[in-house]
């Protein structure tokens, strides 16, 4: 007979008509099923004990092995059909696609296949997720050791570093020469006159005579972090410089950083200040172009690697260090803070660490700054515009902690009174500024300080309710930044260090700029004299009334219109450079339409009131 249809027609050999009862059952032993005791129970004096199967059941309904076996095999000719029918379409799966499975058959083939394919599943993750902690734990163990060695694991520091950072996957390199030397030499001189002179981690010499030696014909052995460097200061310079994601300068952008990843994993070798100032480079390109890089995680890291090395403290008197060799460590680490402090205002995020974990002076001021012209070296006398930045990022630190890192539930004693104090130290800061600062410069961080003006009054989670003067200065101030902020976008070529960052920050100033509005339209519209506070004796005072730049701009109601206008113009122009900016305008204009709608119809109910006319009485 074949298998078919011994499968289809089983025989069945009934052995018994009924089952045993429950006491045989368990002893194992012979039931002749005797009522009202089987002869078991009888001789074992158990006659009570003694129920039968069917006794479980309801009179009518009672079960017999033949009826249990006859419905076994009704469920396996079920299971039987079932699988044939769907043996075509199982085979059709592909051994990493499980079939979908029927909710309604939990013993089907298809159930129980699924069911392997998510075990399969599970393990693959359970082991994926085991290799990349032991992953984490061979890098908690080398971050910050010198011995690392790329080629002991597939996971190194640099490729963690670039895995949490990189947003879309850089293109590989088109080539793999260098690019002319007067091109390079050009984009340096850009990167040392506006980038380098705030942020100097690193000598300008250094630079120059790295460009040198990759140009000479018989080059010296250049290190990976020298060609980290050489890449990525291509790089930043030539993403500053440019004004479309379709222009020269973001393509060749693109390329350097592409040459300089292949030496990522020897430039951010932990346990040096080279892993600090190549993190440093990978941050500001990253504020450049956040299309390839998020820029919050490179300043993580690199925070981290400033602290494990301890730059985060100044050394002890017995190590002695020269000053030039102190200089540079404490500018590096200023570098650092500095941008972090930066990247955390703006993103409204905590600090990598407190100032009270710091214990760094100000380096020195450097006297002059030397800048290479297209003729030969000429030495350029200016400021160090450095030193001023780190300390007006101490003064944003200091209140930012205090107003929206510490404990919300504790409010903060006499808040006003810190704001305005805060405010005053700031304007101090600005007042002090060298007159010899470059003008690039300068105007840059004027527009910091309007900023950090609005920020430190705006309503917080820890300072006083924003009175009737703070929305006043508020308006005041954001107008001067916009105003400003939009004619450098206008500008033919870029200056100083204007980054994603910068479009942010006008989509926040714009936004307070609408929310006093929205809370004090008619008294700010009106143009009518805001009084400041009284303050208590021994407190600091409010500031003055600011200076007023646009005498020529018409009323508060025009003012405050061309205000939005220029809000969403910038952050449009931003858009040709940074895609995110459009998505920042389209934000804004849902944001401050209430207000748009409300100032254009009082403009246009200005325009069209008649203007009252002396006529003459008629003659009777």
């Amino acid at each position: 007979m074949h298998r078919s249809s011994l499968a289809d027609a089983p025989l069945l050999k009934v052995s018994r008509p009924v089952s045993a009862c429950s006491r045989c059952r368990l002893a194992k032993v012979k039931c002749d099923n005797k009522l009202p005791a089987c002869t078991a129970c009888e001789r074992a004096g158990r006659e009570k004990e003694c129920t039968a199967a069917n006794d479980q059941f309801a009179r009518g309904k009672e079960r017999s092995y033949v009826a249990a076996l006859e419905l076994r095999i009704e469920k396996l000719e079920r299971r039987l059909s079932y699988a044939r029918s769907t043996k075509a379409s199982v085979a059709l799966h592909g051994p990493d696609e499980p079939p979908a499975a029927d909710p309604s058959r939990k013993d089907s083939l298809a159930f129980i296949r699924a069911a392997i394919h998510r075990k399969a599943a599970r393990t693959q993750e359970n082991a994926d997720i085991n290799a990349l902690v032991s992953d984490f734990g061979y890098l908690a163990v080398n971050t910050t050791t010198r011995d690392f060695e790329p080629s002991e694991s597939n996971m190194t520091f640099a490729r963690l570093v670039l895995a949490a950072s990189i947003n879309d996957p850089v293109p590989e390199a088109k080539t793999t020469n260098l690019p002319p030397e007067s091109t390079a030499r050009a984009i340096v001189q850009f990167y040392e006159t506006n980038i380098l002179t705030l942020y100097p981690a690193f000598p300008g010499a250094s630079l120059h005579a790295l460009v040198s030696d990759l140009y000479q014909e018989l080059p010296r052995p250049i290190r990976s972090s020298e060609y980290w460097m050489f890449w990525m200061v291509l790089a930043i310079g030539s993403a500053a410089q440019s004004r479309s994601l379709e222009d020269e300068h973001y393509r060749n952008a693109v390329e350097f950083v592409a040459r300089a990843l292949p030496h990522a994993d020897r430039a951010l070798k932990p346990g040096y200040v080279t892993q600090v100032q190549s993190l440093l480079l990978l941050t500001q390109y990253a504020m450049l172009d956040p299309a390839h890089f998020d820029s919050w995680h490179p300043i993580g890291f690199t925070c981290r690697a400033v602290v494990d090395q301890g730059l985060h403290q100044d050394p002890p008197h017995a190590q002695q260090l020269d000053q030039n060799t102190l200089d540079a460590r404490r500018r590096t680490f200023y570098c650092v803070y500095a941008l972090d402090r930066a990247i955390s205002m703006v993103h409204a995020r905590a600090f990598s660490f407190y100032d009270d974990a710091v214990s760094v002076a100000l380096p020195s001021p450097g006297r002059a700054v030397n800048a290479l012209s297209s003729g030969g070296p000429i030495a350029k006398k200016a400021s160090d515009a450095s030193v001023p930045l780190f300390r007006l990022r101490q003064l944003q630190s200091g209140w930012y902690q205090a107003l929206y890192q510490d404990n919300p539930s504790e409010a903060l004693p006499d808040a006003t009174s810190f704001i305005w104090r805060k405010y005053f130290e700031m304007w101090e800061w600005s007042e002090s500024l060298s007159a010899n600062i470059p003008a690039a410069i300068r105007e840059m961080l004027d527009l910091e300080l309007r900023y950090s003006y609005v920020y430190c009054i705006a309503s917080s989670v820890r300072g006083a309710q924003v009175t009737a003067y703070g929305r006043f200065l508020i308006f005041e101030h954001v107008i001067a930044y916009i105003d400003r902020i939009y004619d450098i976008v206008n500008l033919s070529t870029n200056a100083a260090f204007y980054t994603y960052h910068d479009a942010l920050r006008v989509f926040f100033m714009g936004s307070q700029f609408s929310a006093v509005l929205q809370d004090a339209r008619d008294l700010l519209i009106s143009g009518s004299p805001i009084s400041p506070p009284l303050s208590a004796p021994g407190t600091v005072k409010p500031p003055p009334p600011p200076v007023r730049l646009d005498r020529g701009a018409g009323d508060n109601l025009d003012r405050s219109l061309r205000c939005l206008e220029r809000v969403k113009l910038t952050l449009k122009l931003y858009g040709n450079r940074w895609g995110s900016a459009l998505s920042l305008m389209e934000s804004f204009e849902m944001l401050s339409g209430e207000v748009w709608k409300d100032l254009t119809t009082r403009r246009a109910m200005r325009r069209a009131a008649p203007t009252a006319r002396w006529q003459p009485l008629p003659i009777v």
